[in-house]
This record gives structure tokens, sequence and C-alpha cells, in this order.
């Protein structure tokens, strides 16, 4: 008695139509995030510990921003925050404390963060008081 062979199920699955849908949601998602405005509003904190604030840097939300009291920019943030460390008695212990209002866009609040991170300095945000 002959045996028959039976026919191996081709358990294959083609990747290329998943591939394109993957890169088209990659796209979507993309192109709306820049367009998602991202709302966070200023922590809270109950603590009494107060920071130093030897380099404050103030944020108002019509776009004035102060360095120790001078005024600057946006686009001089960084000059004028590299002055005040040099002008500062405690270089190696210098803090910027980023004083904002509510509303000012978190992408300036981010650029100061940066600019203090690449000055190799510490950078604390200022909290409000918790509503108790």
């Amino acid at each position: 008695m002959a045996v028959k062979k039976r026919s191996k199920v081709n358990a294959e699955f083609n990747m290329s139509s998943l591939t394109d849908i993957i890169f088209l949601l990659l796209i979507f998602f993309m192109l709306t995030s820049n367009m998602v405005q991202i709302s966070i509003p200023l922590p809270e904190s109950d603590s009494t510990t107060v920071a130093p604030t030897n380099l404050p840097v103030m944020m108002t939300i019509d776009g004035n921003i102060s360095v120790v009291g001078k005024s600057s920019s946006l686009a001089n943030l960084e000059k004028d925050i590299a002055f005040a460390v040099r002008e500062t008695d405690n270089k190696e212990n210098a803090t910027v404390t980023i004083i904002s209002e509510v509303g000012v866009p978190w992408s300036s609040v981010h650029k100061a963060m940066a600019i203090a991170s690449g000055l190799k300095i510490k950078a604390i945000i200022a909290t409000q008081p918790s509503k108790k």
C-alpha cells in the first residue's frame, strides 16, 4: 500500500503590508504631535526647604525674561546666564532658579533648563505653594 505524502502548509506571513501601515502611522503621529500644545501646570510643593537662588531667571507670560534682574531674551538667554555665572562669587555651586508665571510656554522653561545643563550648572524650577 502506498503512503500518501501530506502537503505541508506554508506558515509564512507577508510583512510588506504591515510595514506600510506602521510607516503611515508613524508619519501621522509625527505630523499631529507638532500641532498639539502641551500645557503643564507649575509644580506645587509642601516643602519648606528653601533652595539657593543665586541666579534667578524670571519668565513672564508676556515673554519678558530677566536674568539676575537684568532684561534678556530667549535668543540671548545662554549668553546672559553664562555671564551671570562668571560674575557670581560661588561658581562651583551656582544654581539657576527658573521662576515662571502660570501660562509661560513649557518650551521656554525647557530651553532655560537645557542651557543650564549645557553649562554644567544646577537648575531648579521654583514651585508654588500647594493649595490645601
